[in-house]
């Protein structure tokens, strides 16, 4: 193998979906599981569908994934610009290469009078109406008008675009890596612009000739580009690059939840999950939509989740360090059908690294939290509440919303837990264990535990008379942690402070 170097190539038209995340992680693993490099592109040659701010998105959520390029806009190498306008003098040159080989031709029609084609072909019976060999006849280009004509519109400066010349009945095969073999018929193609009124080239013809400039020996993209696949091919043939031509993938797309359909912005709206790496919010009208780091998760637990959308190792294993993911990832089995987005797996996966962290790093994490809620406490007070949450949590902000009794008194009690077992004699039974609990001098959970069993021993009452009380009393809730793991935590003052609460005030 040649070497390699691939490139993600997103459009500042919005913010990145997952899917393109996938696309750009894709390419990373597979540049570095073979030694070679990974580009950062931006292509914004629609220069109409431009959204401010939504390059700057694209960068730092690519950033906090922890794909790294080894060559972008903000780390240029020998093959730049690495942004597509910035590029605009570079694609003439080679629309007038093809142009002049009889590849490509002039187009002078107005949005009018293409409407009016394709409506006259609808209504002839032709269900998909194209720009082809049967319909360049009839319409004004340099392939219909006289030479002297052409000339006459081009300098009195009418608007045209450059459109490829699409030869009839040839047959263009490409062996797709994930697909295997695709072959299209050039019947079935029409000629696509491929230079636009506005002087920028299309899509078509920009991303063709940057890839050949830039020596890029793979293209691995999203299945929404494998029809336009054949194309690119064909100007690769045409502009005489046929044996500098990348090999193509074209991964298979996330689906709806229930297989039905691509993943949208709609579906995580609807179901409560984002589809964006990291919160966008909308220039225009201000809306913010969800990411998954806003939303507490790791972003290796996020990368790990997406390599998983169409890609399997062929083992077991489920958790992978990228470290691990590079070395294990190929082309070979990435699948060719649809990968259905699970967002409980996704949370799973989150779960799994936080319980792989140690509590001194979630300590960090919930102390932030916590210096937001005003709260001071000691570092090695939290670490000890992180250490004992962090198999009950997904998320470190479930650390406080489900563990805030470590920090606070409760100001009220679960009504479900007081109704069934808060019982008439249940403050007299507190009011005991409190006496019994008072005096010792090591509280320790295991002390506690031990002072716990033998007052029900004595009272020769069962765990569930006061044990959900107990609990009630130090946290409010109903359930959790090892109580007495809790109790020895909080200390010997705060835990007879709270029984005292809890008598006084559970009714």
């Amino acid at each position: 193998m040649s070497k390699v170097r691939v490139r993600f190539a997103p459009s500042p038209t919005g913010p990145l979906h997952i899917g393109g995340v996938r696309t750009a992680l894709y390419n990373y693993l597979f540049a570095k599981k073979h030694k070679g490099e990974i580009i950062l592109r931006i292509e914004d040659t629609d220069q109409s569908r431009f959204v401010k701010g939504a390059e700057d998105y694209i960068i730092e959520s690519l950033n906090w994934c922890g794909i790294k390029f080894d060559e972008s806009i903000a780390k240029p190498g020998n093959y730049g610009p690495y942004r597509q306008s910035d590029r605009k003098l570079l694609y003439l040159q080679y629309a007038e290469q093809l142009l002049q080989s009889g590849h490509a031709y002039y187009a002078f029609d107005t949005q009018e009078e293409l409407s009016q084609m394709r409506e006259d072909m609808k209504n002839a019976g032709i269900p998909s109406p194209q720009y082809n060999s049967i319909t360049r006849v009839g319409m004004k280009n340099s392939l219909s008008l006289s030479e002297d004509e052409v000339k006459k519109r081009i300098k009195s400066g009418e608007k045209y675009v450059i459109r490829i010349k699409m030869p009839r009945n040839e047959e263009v095969k490409i062996n797709d890596l994930i697909r295997g073999w695709v072959i299209v018929n050039t019947n079935n193609m029409d000629d696509k612009v491929i230079f636009k009124s506005d002087g920028m080239p299309t899509y078509h013809l920009a991303n063709v000739v940057d890839d050949y400039l830039m020596k890029i020996s793979h293209v691995i993209r999203g299945e929404e580009w494998l029809p336009s696949a054949p194309l690119h091919v064909l100007l690769y043939d045409f502009l005489g690059w046929s044996n500098k031509m990348p090999e193509f993938a074209h991964l298979p797309l996330i689906l709806k939840p229930d297989g039905n359909g691509k993943l949208s912005k709609r579906d995580g709206d609807r179901l409560g999950f984002p589809v964006f790496p990291t919160q966008w919010q909308n220039p225009e009208t201000g809306d913010i939509s969800s990411g998954y780091r806003e939303s507490g998760y790791y972003a290796n637990a996020f990368i790990n989740m997406l390599s998983f959308l169409g890609w399997n190792p062929g083992t077991t294993q489920e958790i992978f360090s990228m470290e691990e993911l590079i070395e294990s990832f190929s082309l070979e089995r990435v699948g060719k059908a649809g990968a259905k987005f699970d967002f409980d797996k996704t949370r799973w996966f989150n779960q799994q690294y936080l319980r792989k962290k140690s509590k001194e790093e979630l300590c960090k994490d919930l102390q932030l939290i916590l210096k937001s809620e005003l709260i001071v406490k000691d570092d090695f007070f939290v670490s000890q509440v992180c250490e004992q949450l962090k198999e009950r949590a997904t998320f470190i902000s479930e650390m406080w919303y489900e563990g805030r009794y470590y920090f606070l008194r409760p100001e009220s009690y679960d009504e479900k837990t007081v109704r069934k077992k808060w019982k008439e004699e249940t403050p007299d039974l507190l009011e005991e264990l409190k006496n019994k609990l008072e005096p010792l001098i090591d509280f320790s959970s295991e002390n506690i535990e031990k002072e716990f069993k033998a007052y029900l021993l004595e009272k020769e009452i069962g765990m569930g008379r006061l044990l959900p009380a107990f609990r009630l009393s130090l946290t409010g809730l109903g359930m959790g942690p090892s109580l007495f793991e809790i109790a020895t935590l909080l200390g010997k003052k705060e835990v007879i402070d709270r029984m005292e609460n809890a008598i006084k005030n559970i009714k």
